[in-house]
C-alpha cells in the first residue's frame, strides 16, 4: 500500500519544513484523536507565493497554486504531531480564505487546489468536508489561507 510521503514523492514534493507561526498562536494543536492545525499561509522557502487580492492582483489560477502550497505547509503541521502520514484517518474538514475583490465568486475552485491535494496524498482519507470563504485581506497581504482539522488513528 503506497503512503502518504510515497504519494508526495510521486508528485514531485516534499514536506516542507512547518512554517513557524507569524504571532502568538501553535501552528497545529493534537488533542485525542485529532489536530487542529491553524490557518497555513501560501509560504515556500520562507516567502508568500501569492500576495494580494484574488480578481485583481492575483489570478485565480496563482491563488489555486497557493492554496495548494498552503495546503501543502498544513501537511507539514499535521507531520509534526505525529509518527507517520499514515496515521492520518481522515481529513475532516478543511477550510480555504481567498482575500477576494468585490464581485469576485471564484472562491470554490482557488479551494480545489488545496482539496485536490490533499486527495491525492491521502486518498480516500483526504475526502473532507470544506468551506471556501471571501474576506477583505489576510495576514501578510497573503492572497489565501488553509486550515484543517484532522482524524488520527494510532497505528
Amino acid at each position: 500500500m503506497t503512503t502518504p510521503e510515497q504519494r508526495l514523492a510521486e508528485q514531485g514534493l516534499k514536506i516542507p519544513e512547518m512554517v513557524a507561526p507569524f504571532a502568538a498562536y501553535a501552528p497545529a494543536v493534537r488533542h485525542g484523536s485529532q489536530i487542529w492545525v491553524s490557518g497555513q499561509l501560501p509560504v515556500r522557502d520562507g516567502k508568500l507565493v501569492a500576495r494580494g487580492v484574488v480578481g485583481t492582483d492575483v489570478t485565480t489560477e496563482q491563488a489555486t497554486e497557493a492554496a495548494r502550497q498552503a495546503a501543502l505547509n498544513a501537511i507539514a503541521a499535521v507531520r509534526e504531531n505525529v509518527d507517520n502520514l499514515s496515521q492520518v484517518a481522515q481529513i475532516l474538514k478543511v477550510v480555504i480564505f481567498v482575500a477576494s475583490a468585490p464581485g469576485y465568486e471564484e472562491q470554490g475552485k482557488v479551494g480545489n487546489g488545496a482539496s485536490e491535494l490533499l486527495g491525492a496524498v491521502f486518498g480516500d482519507a483526504g475526502v473532507h468536508a470544506r468551506s471556501a470563504i471571501g474576506v477583505a485581506a489576510l495576514p501578510l497581504g497573503a492572497a489565501v489561507e488553509v486550515e484543517l482539522v484532522a482524524a488520527i488513528s494510532e497505528a
